[in-house]
């Protein structure tokens, strides 16, 4: 019978070495990483693992689960175990352990981390899991965002002193959260301005017709990103968390992007100035 295969990750030289050797011993094949682009690039090279077992926190870019997320892509069988140095992640680690099978907290007793690799190996491979972008959450989850985005909205009196209907106040999110999933998809480089966004400056200057003040577009959009974060924060169960960081980054920059369109409005920029804009605003306050 062939040797289960281990992916041993772990930026402590002494942990590796100490690992490997006993795992080895108990007939393990162990390939080991230093940190999390060397683990990347060996999963990326399509190196068959049936374990990965990857230290939670370490220096550099990523961590852990970025390891786990890039595993679960290339080899959805794998069983996969986290090592922690802190015990009160065991505590709070629902949302990891539906990216994980396994978590333990160094240092790690070896007789029941064989004992555990050894179960999870015999029972097969670990509940299938989706695993989601950051675009496709929020592409899936655009109506209850913009649902929570509007109760908020509604218990913030500087906003509320002027009514509106659902509608008005919401008609130009569907709008933003197609150009904002459409810049996750793209790469586009964070702070460039390849995609402009479409519905910017219709928002503004008809924010600026109902009577809005600069710092309510401001706090509107303030709300905007913690309404996001927070559909997130409820999807954290099946977010690829190999492009966490850099989807929360995006989403940041788009909806600043976004705000800094159509503030042009408030000082006669030339966005608000055009005949196409004053058209589009004259239609939909029709």
């Amino acid at each position: 019978m062939a040797a289960t295969r281990v992916l041993l990750v772990d930026d402590d030289e002494i942990v590796r070495m100490t690992l490997s050797g006993v795992l080895e011993q108990s007939g393990f094949a162990i390939t080991t990483a230093a940190n999390v682009p060397e683990a990347l690039r060996l999963i990326s090279d399509k190196q068959s693992f049936d374990v990965l077992l990857s230290d939670l926190h370490m220096p550099g870019a990523g961590d852990g689960l970025t390891v786990i997320s890039a595993m679960r892509h290339a080899n959805p069988a794998a069983v996969t175990m986290l090592l922690t140095a802190f015990p009160e992640m065991t505590a709070a680690a629902s949302a990891i352990l539906q990216q994980t099978d396994e978590i333990l907290v160094k240092p790690v007793n070896i007789t029941l981390l064989i004992e555990v690799i050894k179960q999870r190996v015999a029972s097969g491979p670990p509940r299938k899991r989706i695993i989601e972008t950051v675009a496709s959450i929020l592409e899936r989850e655009t109506t209850s965002t913009i649902q929570a985005w509007h109760a908020r909205i509604e218990g913030e009196p500087l906003l509320t002193s002027i009514p509106m209907t659902f509608d008005q106040r919401c008609r130009h999110l569907p709008v933003l959260f197609r150009d904002l999933t459409l810049r996750l998809r793209s790469n586009q480089a964070i702070g460039t301005n390849a995609l402009t966004p479409s519905g910017a400056a219709e928002h503004g200057a008809q924010r600026l017709s109902q009577g809005y003040r600069a710092a309510m577009l401001v706090e509107e959009s303030r709300m905007l990103q913690v309404s996001i974060f927070e559909t997130l924060q409820k999807n954290l169960a099946s977010i690829d968390y190999s492009l966490l960081l850099i989807g929360v980054m995006t989403i940041a920059d788009e909806v600043d992007l976004q705000l800094s369109r159509a503030m042009e409005c408030f000082s006669g920029g030339p966005l608000c100035e055009a005949s196409s804009v004053r058209g589009k605003i004259s239609i939909l306050e029709h």
